[in-house]
């Protein structure tokens, strides 16, 4: 059964812009956070990470940031879906703007990933794409204007952009999950994106590059908490 993420949720790239103990110790605060604000937390950490921080964190849905469709048996270097899922993975980044994917690579990934019972999180740089994307059956689609990933500039996107993306995608399947995550850099803008229309926000170098990541990370997922709460008082 594929792992059931609550809206609104956080995720956190660490992409390569950590590793060994430091990498863990992220996670470990993200954990702790996830723990303290009561949010599901989405990871997605190197490969060679997963199964350290699977092993200390059981709160996080560790996502793989890439795997290959092959299966047990010959493929060397290629990255197996059974071998992440048993180091703890249970999701996997399609079709990121820094590891870009065919259509036809998305769905044999989102198929294989299936298989496995593990989440696909889909990005997209356009609503069109993320159209297109939503067609091929992703559990969450994290659209993104390509100029403004890893910028820590503060551009976030544009309300417009996001309102659009969440209609687009749920006009084809209104159970896939949309996160906005692109320039974030702070608390409030996570508080913002969730309060739009958007069901998760995330960061990678918003976090990674912050003064103090660990307060960052805790910062962030304390507004997806208080917009949590914010939501259910104005239904």
């Amino acid at each position: 059964m594929l792992p059931k993420i609550r809206a609104p949720f956080f995720e956190i790239g660490l992409k390569n812009y950590v590793w060994g103990d430091v990498a863990l110790k992220y996670a470990v605060a993200a954990d702790r956070a996830a723990e303290k604000y009561d949010i599901d937390v989405l990871i997605t950490a190197p490969a060679v990470e997963i199964r350290r921080i699977a092993e200390h964190c059981p709160r996080l849905v560790i996502l793989a940031p890439y795997m290959d469709t092959l299966r047990p048996g010959r493929g060397m270097a290629d990255i197996l879906p059974e071998g992440i899922y048993a180091a703890g993975a249970r999701g996997v980044v399609v079709n990121h703007c820094e590891k870009p994917m065919s259509l036809p690579a998305i769905k044999a990934t989102i198929d294989r990933a299936h298989e496995l019972s593990m989440l696909v999180f889909a990005c997209a740089d356009t609503p069109a794409e993320a159209m297109a994307v939503a067609q091929l059956g992703p559990d969450i689609i994290n659209p993104e204007p390509s100029a403004l990933i890893g910028g820590g500039t503060g551009e976030v996107s544009d309300m417009g952009y996001v309102r659009e993306c969440i209609e687009s995608i749920k006009s084809i399947n209104p159970d896939i999950l949309v996160e906005q995550a692109a320039g974030i850099t702070n608390g409030q803008q996570v508080y913002d994106f969730i309060m739009a229309g958007s069901e998760g926000a995330g960061a990678a170098s918003g976090i990674c590059n912050a003064a103090d990541p660990t307060a960052m990370i805790d910062e962030m997922i304390a507004a997806v908490r208080r917009a949590a709460d914010d939501l259910a008082r104005n239904k």
